[in-house]
């Protein structure tokens, strides 16, 4: 399989305008079982999640403590503790932004309009990315930049995606 050109950013989140979030409620996130090492790191990458994420207000999410985040609406939901993505093997391409690889399926690299899901795979534990299509493309590449220094400083390399 060929490899994807890499992205490189230096600097943190593109910049997007700003949409306000709607009032629909909460957003319902899956909460992983998890190890309390893992819950730990995941709980540290959380809380260090920023307050707008690809220009994008946080929202509530529900349960309030799981280790996520959500921004916008339709809302762009970061999750900790995901297992492996289907499709991921030594073998794949990932985008590598800031010295960390997030992999992307291949199905969803290219088409701009279907959302897209960013795994850190490479991290125990791991973190994702749902991107829903009306923010690509400028949303993939700022969400990479943003979350690249809490996967760093909270989560070990534990294979190579890059």
């Amino acid at each position: 399989m060929p490899r994807r050109p890499h992205l490189r950013l230096l600097g943190g989140a593109l910049p997007l305008a700003a949409v306000l979030a709607g009032c629909s409620g909460p957003v319902q996130v899956d909460v992983p079982e998890l190890s309390a090492a893992d819950r730990a790191a995941c709980e540290a990458v959380a809380t260090g999640l920023p307050d707008t994420l690809a220009g994008e207000e946080r929202v509530d999410i529900e349960p309030d403590d799981a280790p996520a985040a959500a921004y916008g609406d339709p809302a762009i939901v970061v999750r900790c503790g995901v297992a492996k993505p289907e499709g991921f093997d030594l073998a794949a391409s990932c985008e590598s932004v800031d010295g960390v690889g997030y992999y992307i399926p291949d199905e969803q690299y290219d088409d701009q309009g279907l959302d897209v899901t960013l795994t850190a795979a490479g991290y125990r534990p791991r973190v994702e990315v749902r991107i829903p299509s009306r923010y690509r493309p400028n949303a993939v590449q700022a969400a990479m930049a943003a979350l690249a220094p809490l996967v760093e400083q909270h989560l070990a390399r534990v294979d190579d995606c890059d």
